[in-house]
């Protein structure tokens, strides 16, 4: 089943996973499996473009067609999807396939884009840029709303903190949730060393369990989490990816810290 804007309201913990970039149709179908297997049900991310590579002549993805009929072969087989788009010529042929379209951190203040994602009337997740505050993203979320689409969902992964580095800032999370908009937790992102490792971000995967536990106990209402299955080898974002062979128990832990938090344990 396609999923729900209400499935961010329901006190359940939605989880977003999947590879940062669509490598090949037959990595992206044993990745969604191998996630499914770990976790049960989720929502499976991947790009069909990255857009914002740090070098020209990094892997940017199969491209918009062959992307999204990857995509569509994934869902056939149950998964919700979620994409990311960079143009507002994208959202209405990805709208015919994902059931959430992403908004990129560096686009998050684009109204063109935001407006043309609202107007699909799919579920619109809006990457909280890391140049702004938590206390401003909810403007963006107000582009997509003026289209009359209010399913908005708003994702922190981290502020710029000096050259090459991010910082969480768990109030942050409270902020953006207090502006009336479910909030979700970006743990990949957030331990990324933009432009870190010269023509490739760098990153520090050794934090992504622990800010993600962070923000659980801070409430959030989902986490994102990107995953390989061999990050030494991914084709985008491999040194801030967590190893599937890890996902089981770190699922669990952030599953049984919400419990606590929600009064369930």
């Amino acid at each position: 089943m396609p999923v729900e804007y209400s499935a961010f309201r329901s006190g359940r913990l939605v989880f977003i996973a999947g590879p940062c970039v669509i490598e090949s149709a037959e990595h992206v179908h044993r990745m969604a499996r191998g996630i499914r297997a770990a976790v049960g049900e989720f929502i499976f991310k991947a790009s069909f473009d990255k857009a914002n590579r740090t070098s020209v002549n990094s892997y940017r993805g199969p491209g918009l067609k062959d992307g999204l009929r990857i995509l569509a072969e994934v869902k056939a087989e149950g998964f919700s999807i979620l994409t990311d788009i960079h143009e507002p010529t994208q959202a209405e042929a990805a709208a015919e396939v994902a059931d959430i379209l992403q908004i990129p951190a560096f686009l998050c203040r684009q109204t063109d884009l935001l407006v043309a994602a609202g107007q699909t009337g799919r579920i619109v997740n809006i990457k909280k840029g890391q140049f702004v505050a938590p206390h401003d993203i909810h403007r963006a979320a107000e582009k997509v709303a003026s289209t009359g689409n209010h399913k908005v969902v708003l994702t922190e992964r981290g502020s710029t903190f000096g050259y090459n580095n991010l910082v969480v800032d768990m109030r942050g999370l409270k902020i953006m949730r207090d502006a009336g908009w479910p909030v979700v937790f970006d743990a990949t992102h957030s331990v990324q060393l933009p432009g870190g490792a010269g023509t490739v971000s760098g990153g520090q995967p050794e934090f992504i369990e622990l800010l993600a536990r962070a923000a659980v106990a801070a409430g959030v209402d989902g986490v994102f989490v990107e995953v390989h299955d061999c990050p030494e080898r991914a084709l985008s974002d491999g040194p801030n990816a967590l190893r599937l062979d890890l996902l089981k128990g770190f699922w669990e832990g952030l599953e049984a810290i919400h419990k606590v938090v929600n009064g369930c344990a």
